[in-house]
């Protein structure tokens, strides 16, 4: 079963997202922070991670940027809304910049979710 962390600061959207993939097959893990999202990678070591951009303590660009530095190949999907100094394209292209392997910007459409998650994995 493949592993999976989750790493958004809106508790509602990160059970969502989890609830969506753990019904998909997945097992699935949570963090709230840019922080926490990195020790449970370091424990968890998942095959992918799916992280939200704008978040406190440690965002999703600098999150991002330590798992590359972490693990080369790990999978990373960034996710974002938005935020009130950039809009939702140019964080996910940042994201890109910054060693994202897809991104989507929120709210996220179930299926093409899904089927970016089983692209990623198949990979």
């Amino acid at each position: 079963m493949k592993k999976i962390v989750v790493i958004d600061d809106d508790i509602k959207g990160n059970q969502m997202v989890c609830r969506i993939l753990k019904n998909a097959g997945y097992e699935v893990s949570s963090a709230f922070n840019g922080v926490e999202g990195l020790k449970m990678y370091m424990k968890e070591r998942p095959d992918l991670v799916i992280t939200d951009l704008y978040m406190p303590e440690k965002e999703g660009l600098q999150t991002i940027m330590e798992l590359r530095q972490m693990d080369k190949k790990v999978r990373i999907m960034a996710v974002s809304g938005g935020s009130a100094n950039m809009n939702i394209d140019e964080m996910l292209n940042t994201a890109e910049m910054f060693g994202a392997d897809a991104i989507m910007a929120k709210p996220i459409h179930v299926e093409t979710f899904l089927n970016r998650v089983k692209g990623l994995l198949d990979e």
